[in-house]
Order: structure tokens, then sequence, then C-alpha cells
């Protein structure tokens, strides 16, 4: 029976672990290139999809300012009313995640990610999980990582 436990409390801590890592609905894609580049593919990809680049931020740049040290990290912050409207009308409050955002870092081991939110976690966020803008958001973020990270 000691096997049996040992089962049962791994597979209660796999429970109790899995949704609190996949609750926090960020969906990471490696880059083979720097964070600078990916950055730069994804507002060129972003403004050829007609999309409004609202702001970029180098948060490496920002703790130099202060004296500290970031490896490599950068947001873009882009949108459209055409696709963050949708998504208001559902649930209003959805407005505090929009416009949408990609954040771009470089790991210790020197790998570099692109990182943005699920928006089927966003719509969940904001108790509209079945806002039938959704779908159409997720795939142009998908299409707009997989363009910035493209080798």
């Amino acid at each position: 029976m000691p096997l049996a436990r040992f089962v049962a409390s791994v597979l209660l801590a796999l429970i109790v672990v899995l949704p609190a890592r996949a609750a926090d609905g960020m969906t990471a894609v490696k880059s083979p290139h720097s964070v600078k580049d990916t950055v730069d593919r994804l507002e060129t990809a972003a403004k050829a999809r007609n999309l409004v680049v609202f702001l970029r931020v180098d948060h490496a740049a920002g703790a130099q300012k202060v004296g500290r040290t970031l490896r490599p990290t950068e947001l873009l912050v882009f949108g459209n009313p055409q696709g963050g409207t949708p998504l208001m009308e559902c649930a209003q409050s959805a407005g505090i995640d929009l416009p949408l955002k990609a954040l771009a870092w470089q790991d210790e081991a020197g790998q570099v990610w692109l990182g943005y939110n699920d928006p089927q976690y966003l719509a969940a966020r904001h108790g509209a999980p079945t806002c039938a803008v959704v779908p159409n958001l997720k795939k142009a973020l998908e299409g707009l990582a997989a363009e910035a990270t493209r080798p």
C-alpha cells in the first residue's frame, strides 16, 4: 500500500499544481532571434496587418537608467479597435488587458522567448469564455508570433 499512497499523493500534487501553471494564461514561443530583432519583426508584422503600435518599452534600458541590470526584455503594445472592441462588448472589463501586448525576453540560458496572453484566458478572466471574437484574436496572435519567431 505505500506505493498506492505515493501514487495518490503524486496525482493529487499534479492536480493542485497543473491548473496553477495553466491558469497564468501566457503563451511563450522560442525565438531564434535576439530580443530586439524579435520585437522588430513582431512590430513589422503587426503594422503589415494594419494594427496600431501604441508603445514599445525596453525594460533593460529602463533598468540601466536606475543602475540595475536586466537581461534584454522588450514589450510591444499593439492592437486595433476592430479586434478589441468585440471582446470589450462581451466583457467591458477586458479593456484592462487591451490593447494586446507581447513580451520578448532572454532567459538565464540565453534563449529568447516571445510571450503573449492567450485570448481565451483573457476572455475567461473577464467572465466571457464564449465570446465569439476569441478564436480570431487567438489565430491573429499565433500568426504574429510565428512570423516574428520564424528563422
